[in-house]
């Protein structure tokens, strides 16, 4: 009897790891054959799993707060890599930033704004703007100061790429459903952190102290499109989870740098001045009162 069960976990087990591989690479004859998935699995892996109706009446209590996610942090690196551009490795492995790059090329993005506020939406040639720079090289200001016609080969292109993406920041809002008796956290909005594209030419200590955010993503309007693609599992390549799971289930570090208050929402380091320790310390505390909320309404 115990070794009919065993081999009956076997099976379910090796039936799962199956659903969860990567698409097709056991059977594929040629190499673009590897990834490409049939009618059945598309249409399972094409829509992430739908949020939760709630209601405003079962909100008790909410509290919204901006956390910073720093891709030099061993734990966040699944964010970061791959640095090259797509196919350099495998054409469904890329950086998050590379995904919503090209999602919001193909107009499966659309909804990107220049505040965690979204009060102020951009187009395409806005994003453009701030991730390309166009500059007259030496040779070229050389031309033109001498009245000669200047071409295009005279002018150097600056370009923000996934390797220039340094940090991510996300604005989310922890809530207390009273229906579901539990805390839960709810993502709106996700933005990546690089230099200043002016500062691309000046070297790296400029680029460091002009850290900006590049744009704002709706995160609900994104989430298809992060379903579709995964992140790559160090400790099992062939059970890759996507980016919607890793973002909506907190699988990261991040830092509280502000959260909602009267002081027109004013972050950590406005009333805590040039003390990285101290501000750490009150990033920590507003998480102890978020976390201590849940734990309080069972306890009075």
């Amino acid at each position: 009897m115990k070794k009919t069960s065993s081999i009956v976990i076997l099976v379910v087990f090796l039936s799962t790891l199956k659903a969860h591989s990567q698409s097709n690479l056991l059977n594929a004859k040629i190499p673009q054959e590897v990834g490409v998935q049939n009618d059945a699995q598309l249409a399972e892996n094409s829509n992430p799993i739908a949020y939760g109706y709630v209601d405003d009446r079962d909100v008790l209590w909410s509290k919204t707060v901006w956390e910073i996610i720093d891709l030099d942090e061993r734990i966040n690196f699944p964010y970061y890599y791959p640095t090259v551009n797509n196919g350099m490795l495998s054409s469904d492995r890329k950086s998050l930033f590379r995904i919503l790059m090209d999602e919001i090329e193909a107009g499966n993005i659309t909804e990107i704004y220049s505040t965690s506020y979204f009060n102020e939406k951009l187009t395409k040639e806005d994003l453009k703007e701030r991730l390309e720079l166009r500059s007259l090289s030496p040779e070229g200001i050389t031309k033109s100061n001498a009245g000669e016609e200047v071409s295009e080969n005279d002018y150097d292109i600056y370009k923000i790429e996934s390797d220039k993406v340094v940090q991510y920041r996300i604005k989310g809002t922890w809530y207390f459903n009273k229906r579901l008796g539990e805390l839960k956290y709810r993502l709106l909005g996700i933005a990546p952190v690089a230099p200043d594209v002016s500062t691309l030419s000046q070297g790296p200590e400029a680029m460091q102290d002009a850290l900006v955010p590049l744009f704002w993503v709706w995160f609900p309007d994104a989430r298809k499109a992060l379903n579709m693609n995964k992140v790559f599992n160090t400790k099992n390549s062939s059970q890759p989870v996507t980016y919607d799971h890793m973002l909506n289930s907190r699988r990261f570090n991040a830092v509280i740098y502000k959260e909602e208050n009267v002081y027109e929402d004013r972050e950590v380091k406005d009333y805590i001045y040039e003390d990285a320790l101290r501000q750490l310390l009150e990033s920590e505390r507003i998480k102890s009162l978020i976390r201590d909320f849940e734990q309080d309404m069972w306890n009075n």
